[in-house]
């Protein structure tokens, strides 16, 4: 048996578990065939097809990848199955449980009821066990020179360093930008210094603190500023600016209902603070305001300045509802009459 058996992998950043999943995977060739990749969710507990999949065994049969994401989701019922099943090996079947969870000093935070079971200890002894905290400022340049030779891009390392301070921490977003930067390479595959300094990584403005500085009254003038870029940006700023605002109200909401949300301890802790204060009402509300103005500007009913003023001045009303004094502001983002 030259791979492993079965592979748990803990981490939060799917760009990172998908990158280990396909190094593995390239690294043990299954000599029956390429093997054919089948994705479960924790989240909808496992049907009979994974079962089927993990056992079965045949002449005929081809060598499947089980992949199941947010696998920490999973019944302890299954869960005890799963450390059941994975004792035998089976040659056609490789099982990748993907624990998609926030990290402490301690390491992954995964729930006794899968670290006590047999499949867990056994992966560990084994080295089948593979964990990460996600990407961090000295895992950039790693990251990058991997991503590089992935995808036969040359990148010097000065230039390596120079897209490792500006990359966002996210790998999923960070190899969005190093994609955007490969398509404009041309037929060299070389990223120069001066394709790295286009996309000198300018922190998106910061969604939770413009709904924070709402809710407590106190927008500085940089926000605002920041908000109302949209008005000049046409349909692409007021769409970015839709996007950040719903990924935020999505965040509060999942840890109002108390799912995990990987985010760093501090702003896990004031996250939690503002989304306790919101409350499920406000929070649903900011959906409603930005699919408002989604609509009215692809129906042609209003153009992005106006959508922009009618978001900006229905945020201010929903969250400055406790803050008479904000009430005033947003009279100057009342919607035009043209």
């Amino acid at each position: 048996m030259s791979r492993p058996g079965f592979t748990l992998c803990a981490c939060p950043d799917t760009q990172l578990i998908r990158n280990h999943i396909d190094a593995q995977l390239a690294a043990h060739p299954a000599s029956e065939g390429a093997w054919q990749r089948h994705v479960y969710w924790g989240d909808e507990g496992l049907p009979p097809a994974f079962w089927e999949n993990l056992t079965l065994q045949g002449l005929f049969a081809a060598p499947k990848a089980l992949v199941v994401r947010n696998a920490q989701n999973l019944a302890a019922d299954e869960w005890k199955k799963l450390s059941q099943s994975l004792g035998s090996f089976n040659p056609l079947a490789w099982a990748f449980l993907c624990l998609e969870v926030p990290f402490d000093k301690n390491g992954p935070k995964v729930p006794k009821a899968i670290t006590g079971l047999k499949c867990w200890g056994f992966a560990e002894s084994k080295g089948w066990l593979w964990s990460s905290a996600g990407l961090s400022p000295r895992d950039m340049r790693e990251f990058i020179a991997g991503w590089a030779t992935r995808n036969d891009v040359q990148i010097a390392p000065p230039v390596q360093q120079s897209l490792a301070q500006h990359l966002p921490q996210d790998a999923t977003a960070a190899t969005r930008e190093l994609e955007k930067l490969a398509l404009a390479t041309g037929d060299d595959a070389t990223i120069t210094p001066e394709l790295a300094a286009s996309i000198a990584h300018e922190s998106e403005m910061d969604i939770f603190a413009f709904i924070n500085a709402l809710q407590s009254g106190n927008a500085p003038a940089k926000v605002w500023s920041r908000v109302m870029q949209g008005h000049s940006s046409g349909d692409e700023g007021i769409f970015k600016f839709l996007a950040m605002l719903l990924r935020e109200a999505r965040i509060l909401w999942q840890l109002l209902c108390g799912e995990s949300v990987f985010l760093p301890g501090n702003v896990k802790q004031n996250k939690e603070r503002l989304a306790a204060t919101l409350g499920r009402g406000r929070i649903a509300r900011i959906w409603d305001l930005a699919l408002e103005a989604e609509k009215g500007i692809k129906s042609g009913a209003r153009n992005p300045e106006q959508a922009m003023e009618m978001l900006v001045a229905g945020l201010i009303a929903l969250f400055g509802a406790q803050n008479p004094a904000q009430n005033r502001q947003s009279s100057r983002f009342q919607p035009s009459r043209r």
